[in-house]
């Protein structure tokens, strides 16, 4: 992180360009910084699909979280729309993870193996 001259002193607006991104100080229709950042998550994964519940942050309400899938964002929220529909639930797709309201891992595990994903059960 830069200093605060750095961080303050960077073109906001431009009547050439419109709007620019604070990340690559690129216009915003030229900015491509979504698209590293989702090659770079696609980059990080190992080939197994992590299917966890979880119930930290949301009130006790659990909540069956699968990591690892490599498809690309738009592909990822078709396949979690798919996965939703066979639980019979709802869910969101945050940051590269699907989360699916409740406890699905056996169906899920059964869904996504006969997909042809390795698939682990991680967490409790």
């Amino acid at each position: 992180m830069g200093s605060l001259r750095d961080q303050l002193g960077g073109l906001v607006y431009s009547t050439e360009h419109g709007k620019t991104c604070p990340g690559c100080r690129e216009a915003l229709d030229e900015c491509r910084c979504d698209e590293s950042g989702e090659q770079a998550r696609l980059a990080a994964l190992d080939g197994i699909v992590r299917i966890r519940r979880e119930t930290s942050g949301r009130k006790g309400k659990g909540v069956t979280t699968i990591s690892g899938i490599p498809l690309a964002s738009a592909e990822l929220k078709t396949f979690a729309k798919t996965l939703k529909k066979r639980c019979g639930t709802g869910g969101a797709v945050k940051d590269g993870v699907i989360e699916i309201q409740g406890d699905h891992r056996e169906t899920l595990r059964e869904a996504l193996t006969a997909q042809g994903y390795k698939v682990k059960l991680a967490g409790g």
